[in-house]
């Protein structure tokens, strides 16, 4: 429910805020005091065109600023949090900015937005029914979903069983399309994957041999000077030293050093401890002589096994190079590769599968169908007498509503009907679809009477009309107020009008006034106390605000509206 609209600089509109209240809300004024402002400061604040024109003259934009009351556990809230803001108090803040340059800006709940936001949000919140909103009735789409809407729960089980079905049914097809289209495709591809996977088998590799064939090629080939090193490294450190006079071997060395400390390690403690470490370190180095002995000895010239090892890494070269960076990545490939060729090679069996399933699906759609075409059907009977019943006393008594319900074949996420809401104007004339067989002003009257009719069945929370009477006078313009005031019972309605009969039946009278001051115009709105929605009717009936006769016509008007309600 919008609880609070500020208005500045829209219009004829410098500044103004409308407080609303639930139930009806009526909107009038004299011509050219910014009534239909009102309704385009709505239509601007759920996502309506922004036009630089509406900004008022010599205003650098105009701002419309709405309080929104919602349903703590609706899907406006879910959105507000999808979109990043926040709710204050239960009451959403929405905001909408138009710059005389034509730049539009969009807020919710405090959170800089796309106007997409609030246009996805305004089907949540807010019917608005203008000569230019109309045109959605006439979109095949909302007429479908304005059935849908009134057959109510005997739709539901039938549309969630077709929804189930349809949906599986467009997978099934689409992997019938993928399988049968692409077959050439798909056996190129696995051709190509069984001659790798040949390949891959024919050298049979190993997790990491490539790494260990390069490391042993190394060796091998290098064998000589490998050998020679491990030599001339074992004399140095434990060779003979008759041998070589000269050049004393390193362990002979140590043992020299370390025998001068131990003669004197008594007399100093510090010295005794690297007399220690010269034992160790003799130790260690002839240890290290030891293995280089034993390395020399198993380091073995072999050109057969090196021939081997490198014809054996041109094989894994050959395959690293085609599958992946690795042995260990070529045969991840292979793995990856031997699971798609199995799939790809149970195609035909999948095929035939497939469209078994796709023969039952279709013929439980077209029962799923048939069943949402007959509860359509029904709907659609009663829809057409309810509406035209409404459209007798809205100053249409000859006008007659027909739902044409006519199944397709074609079938969609709602079914394979097409719906076509007709307007019969008089009698004996035919049926024509509303864009052709309703001026605007029947249009105005036939979206009234289909939302009195949806009155219940679950409404959104606020209505705004503009321009529903227009037309009329009289009795009929007394029977409009009156069903106005009936959708009232259950959601938020706001009516901009001219004529004092759909007046009298609101719950809250706003008044829009026009001030001047000799240079700039502008426009104001007041909240009536009784006294002043008299002198209000009374000015709409005689054109006098303090006519004798139209405050008694005044008075009477709001006490048969006050009886109604």
């Amino acid at each position: 429910m919008v609880d609070e609209v500020r208005i500045q600089g829209l219009g004829v509109i410098d500044e103004a805020v409308l407080e609303l209240s639930p139930g009806f809300n009526v909107v009038t004024g004299e011509t050219g005091a910014g009534k239909t402002m009102v309704v385009t400061s709505l239509g601007l604040l759920f996502g309506g065109r922004a036009d630089p024109q509406r900004v008022r003259p010599g205003a650098e934009r105009a701002t419309v600023e709405g309080r929104i009351v919602v349903d703590p556990g609706g899907r406006v809230v879910d959105r507000v949090e999808e979109a990043g803001g926040e709710l204050d108090d239960g009451t959403l803040i929405l905001q909408r900015s138009v710059s005389s340059e034509g730049r539009s800006r969009a807020y919710v709940g405090g959170r800089s937005v796309p106007v997409s936001v609030l246009i996805n949000m305004a089907d949540d919140l807010v019917a608005v029914h203008g000569q230019s909103d109309q045109q959605r009735l006439l979109q095949a789409g909302r007429q479908r979903s304005a059935l849908d809407r009134y057959a109510g729960s005997a739709l539901t089980k039938p549309m969630r069983a077709y929804t189930r079905t349809y949906q599986r049914h467009r997978q099934v097809t689409a992997l019938l399309d993928e399988l049968t289209t692409r077959s050439r495709e798909r056996a190129q591809e696995a051709d190509i994957l069984r001659f790798g996977l040949e390949e891959i088998e024919k050298v049979d590799p190993k997790p990491g041999e490539d790494v260990e064939l390069a490391a042993e090629e190394e060796r091998l080939g290098h064998a000589d000077a490998l050998r020679g090193a491990a030599d001339t490294a074992h004399e140095s450190l434990l060779g003979d030293p008759a041998a070589a006079f000269e050049a004393a071997n390193v362990v002979s060395l140590l043992g020299s050093a370390r025998n001068a400390l131990e003669a004197v390690r008594e007399h100093d403690p510090e010295l005794a401890a690297l007399a220690d470490r010269l034992a160790e370190a003799g130790y260690l180095v002839s240890d290290v002589a030891t293995d280089l002995a034993a390395y020399a000895e198993s380091v073995d010239a072999d050109p057969a096994r090196l021939a081997a090892v490198q014809e054996r890494r041109a094989d894994l070269t050959g395959l690293v190079r085609k599958y992946g960076q690795s042995v260990d990545e070529v045969l991840e490939w292979s793995r990856t590769s031997a699971a798609r060729l199995t799939e790809l090679d149970s195609d035909d069996d999948r095929i035939e599968e497939l469209r078994a399933e796709h023969e039952e699906l279709t013929a439980r759609l077209e029962t799923d169908a048939a069943e949402l075409t007959a509860v359509r059907s029904r709907a659609s009977e009663r829809f057409s007498k309810a509406v035209t019943a409404e459209l007798s006393a809205l100053a249409m008594p000859h006008a007659r509503v027909e739902v044409a319900v006519t199944p397709t074949g074609e079938y969609g996420p709602h079914g394979a009907d097409e719906i076509e809401v007709k307007l019969a104007p008089h009698p004996g004339s035919p049926a024509l679809p509303l864009h052709k067989g309703a001026s605007g002003g029947e249009l105005s009257r036939v979206m009234l009477a289909i939302e009195v009719v949806f009155a219940g069945a679950d409404p959104v929370p606020t209505f705004v009309f503009d321009e529903v009477d227009a037309g009329v006078g009289g009795k009929a313009a007394v029977e409009i107020g009156r069903r106005l005031a009936k959708l009232a019972r259950n959601a938020q309605v706001i009516v901009v009008t001219h004529l004092p009969q759909v007046a009298a039946f609101a719950d809250q009278h706003l008044l829009v006034e026009k001030s001047s001051d000799g240079l700039v115009t502008s426009s104001g709105v007041t909240a009536l106390d009784r006294e002043g929605r008299v002198r209000e009717l009374s000015r709409m009936l005689a054109g006098l605000a303090d006519s004798e006769l139209g405050r008694a016509h005044a008075e009477e008007l709001l006490d048969l509206a006050a009886r109604d309600r």
